[in-house]
């Protein structure tokens, strides 16, 4: 079977990932770079570096990666639907729910893959998070709590933490609960001086009655990347940073002690650190797209996906703005 042509339209600070992975995978052949900033990674290698999207598509490509940013995403994305050119496009899907909605469309009409490249999914201790608690291993599943800070990212500048780092958030849990957010009420600082939010307390409830609350932040001198899942028979962390995934069991020895006994509702039982294959996630993610253009797999973030993942981060937006709780 012949390789297929792909084509990166984006080479900045995630853009050059794409390249070096594009370049590794089987039965792909990264053919076309396009970036109007140049190269200032230096990953082109022999490929000339095309100033735009139309000469992108006019060397002739089967799929795409659109890496640039968010604010150029609907622009790039219809004119490859419009080329038939699959394509995986960066979170958030676009900026807006709208421009996001015609991104689907515009795919759907023509029979095409479109992915949005929500890579915690493809963390290891995510996936294995997902099937424990689909096999019932937690039980009853009550709430899920995730924790993402760290330093103001200085190439960030055209949208706030919401859409860049609460987007993650907001998709994994709702795939890893296997339900979508129902409602979200959240609180929004900005601090840094730029005109968009940079810190977030967000909590809400999924459709199947999972609490959830998600802390996001730029302005946190260290990097976390946590997942909690609380459950009937103890919890799960999910460390994405390291793609460790521990659980800690409910105790199934009693309290004697009557006063602590009043008031813990469980016991502290064994911890369970997992051994995972950790394999790269934006390699898996490629391989994912890939598959899904050959028509062997369907576990890609669908870009209908990406625009509910979206509505719900502007429904943060919303809450932060109004003072009230918004529902979807």
């Amino acid at each position: 079977m012949a390789e297929l042509r792909a084509g990166l339209l984006g080479v900045g600070q995630m853009g050059r990932h794409h390249a070096r992975v594009l370049r590794e995978l089987p039965g792909v052949d990264l053919v076309a770079i396009a970036d109007p900033g140049g190269d200032p990674h230096g990953v082109a290698g022999a490929l000339d570096v095309l100033p735009d999207i139309d000469a992108l598509i006019a060397v002739g490509i089967d799929i795409a990666v659109v890496a640039v940013p968010t604010a150029f995403h609907e622009a790039a994305a219809l004119k490859l639907a419009s080329a038939g050119v699959h394509t995986l496009v960066e979170k958030p899907i676009a900026h807006s729910v709208e421009a996001g909605q015609r991104m689907v469309d515009a795919f759907k009409a023509n029979g095409l893959v479109g992915a949005v490249g929500h890579i915690e999914r493809f963390n290891p201790a995510l996936q294995d998070l997902r099937r424990r608690i689909e096999a019932g291993d937690l039980g009853e599943v009550y709430q899920i709590t995730t924790r993402r800070q760290g330093p103001f990212p200085s190439r960030i500048a055209d949208v706030g933490v919401a859409k860049d780092l609460g987007s993650h958030d907001v998709d994994l849990t709702a795939w890893v609960a296997q339900s979508p957010h129902e409602t979200i009420f959240a609180q929004t600082m900005v601090k840094s001086g730029r005109q968009y939010e940079d810190m977030i307390i967000a909590t809400g409830r999924l459709q199947n009655g999972v609490m959830v609350n998600h802390v996001v932040n730029w302005l946190s001198p260290m990097k976390e990347r946590i997942t909690i899942v609380t459950g009937e028979r103890g919890a799960y962390i999910a460390d994405t940073n390291s793609s460790d995934l521990t659980f800690h069991a409910n105790g199934t020895i009693p309290t004697e002690w009557d006063y602590m006994s009043a008031f813990r509702g469980v016991s502290e039982g064994d911890a369970t650190r997992f051994a995972l294959s950790k394999r790269e996630p934006l390699r898996v993610e490629h391989e994912a797209f890939r598959d899904a253009v050959l028509g062997l797999r369907t576990d890609v973030v669908t870009m209908e996906e990406g625009v509910r993942t979206l509505a719900v981060v502007e429904g943060i937006i919303q809450s932060a703005a109004t003072g009230k709780s918004v529902s979807f």
